[in-house]
């Protein structure tokens, strides 16, 4: 009777080998699978935000160059206007007055550039963009500095370099009389593109961290008014239009 009960509880070896796959085989290669997609997602995740992080410094970099050269404005308007005084009351001009003006109206330019892409400020003519969501217009941005803002900013960083050690070596003059050295402006070119490819290098990675939501929409505009929208807004009210 034992031995009969035996042979009947016993399952056969067949039974035991599809028992054991499904205890150890399959739910081990599963959990290997979830394991590897987790940690790749958080290799990514880790890596991206290493780059968010160089982005910031990028940033910041950026941010005091930007609001460093806002005084050049007001040194070009004060050279402008010592220069047109002295011209009509003491009869007295200069080449280098006028030429100085040039040189920083081109260090306001060039080494902005990169400042205003980071404030998304540059002019943009949307035909077909607008139609898409959020996300849709991110690729577009990283298609654009990808395959259009880098490589032509590399280019004439790259190229503009010979240019300025040319004049450096030679010494450059200004062909005006009484003008300035011409190298320090050419400097101005290599450099104003540098700034604007790593500025470049950082929207990109703050676009790719959107896509990944690891960071918030790098083209969202703050609400709060600018200075000259605040202007306007106390000369309405004291005009009595608000």
């Amino acid at each position: 009777m034992c031995n009969n009960l035996v042979v009947i509880m016993m399952p056969d070896a067949r039974t035991l080998v599809s028992m054991a796959k499904n205890r150890y085989d399959c739910p081990t290669t599963q959990g290997v699978r979830d394991r590897t997609k987790e940690e790749d997602r958080f290799l990514e995740e880790h890596s991206v935000n290493r780059l968010l992080k160089l982005s910031r410094q990028i940033d910041w970099l950026t941010e005091r160059v930007g609001k460093s050269i806002i005084w050049l404005v007001l040194v070009v308007t004060l050279i402008a206007a010592t220069n047109a005084v002295m011209r009509y009351t003491v009869n007295y001009s200069s080449n280098a007055f006028l030429e100085i003006q040039w040189y920083l109206f081109s260090a306001i330019f060039l080494l902005g550039a990169g400042y205003t892409l980071m404030r998304n400020e540059h002019v943009r003519i949307d035909l077909i963009a607008g139609r898409f969501s959020k996300r849709g217009q991110t690729w577009i941005d990283v298609f654009g500095i990808i395959f259009f803002l880098m490589p032509m900013a590399i280019a004439v960083m790259y190229l503009s370099w010979p240019i300025f050690v040319l004049a450096l070596q030679n010494n450059e003059q200004s062909s005006n009389a009484g003008g300035l050295p011409v190298w320090p402006v050419r400097l101005l070119v290599p450099i104003g593109f540098f700034l604007l490819v790593i500025q470049g290098f950082s929207e990109l990675i703050k676009r790719i961290g959107f896509l990944m939501g690891l960071c918030p929409d790098p083209t969202a505009k703050s609400h709060a008014m600018t200075a000259e929208e605040e202007l306007a807004l106390a000369i309405k009210a004291r005009k009595g239009d608000l």
